[in-house]
């Protein structure tokens, strides 16, 4: 089986082989190749949420093996279609699936809408770093952070995303958050299964969906 899983942009590419390759080298072993992409040219989360679909269904059709997930960010809301909840995400991106599937007049449809997959970053990927507070503080060269975010990580809102939370906080200790760099970095000193436990509306879904393979 080979898993493929489309996020936005390079930063949540690198970052989540950093988390995860605990579970992507164990998956490897067990005969399934887990593999996270950029998605396509143009806006990125656009792309994710309109491209990624039309790419799954040519994928799914061609490889019986493959598996396609969309991952996109949640922030910002009603980006190519009206969306502000992760249900109302999911539900867009799946519609743009159907519609992708249909326009392929295929005749035999068994299990294919069961290998294509949606999960998101619930509002965005730094609401992981806000819960790797330990190595979010190694990386700030910090004793301690005092959170000054809302708790669970993945109760921020559209008004306060978990990126601009984790540049004003950079900005507080004289750094510059750049995502491509920190972000794996502070994720590969963390365990996948502790953030998981406490990112529990979104990542963890999607850690168990992967954990099941």
């Amino acid at each position: 089986m080979r898993v493929i899983i489309y996020v936005e942009g390079p930063s949540d590419k690198a970052a989540m082989n950093a988390l995860l390759r605990p579970l992507i080298e164990q998956k490897h072993q067990e005969g399934v190749t887990i593999d996270f992409f950029e998605s396509p040219a143009g806006d990125k989360k656009a792309s994710v949420l309109t491209k990624v679909p039309q790419k799954a269904v040519n994928i799914i059709l061609n490889d019986p093996h493959a598996v396609v997930v969309a991952m996109p960010d949640l922030y910002p809301k009603d980006k190519v279609f009206k969306h502000e909840t992760v249900v109302e995400l999911t539900n867009g991106i799946l519609k743009n699936f159907e519609e992708a599937l249909a326009a392929k007049k295929t005749k035999s449809r068994a299990g294919i809408r069961d290998r294509f997959k949606v999960f998101c970053f619930k509002y965005e990927l730094e609401a992981l770093l806000l819960a790797s507070q330990e190595a979010l503080q190694n990386r700030l060269g910090v004793k301690a952070l005092k959170p000054a975010w809302r708790i669970p990580v993945e109760d921020q809102d559209h008004d306060h995303p978990p990126k601009q939370i984790v540049e004003k906080l950079f900005s507080k200790y004289g750094k510059k958050y750049k995502e491509t760099v920190d972000a794996p970095f502070i994720l590969g000193m963390s365990n996948y299964q502790k953030i998981a436990d406490l990112c529990p509306q979104c990542f963890k879904p999607f850690v168990k969906f992967l954990s099941g393979l």
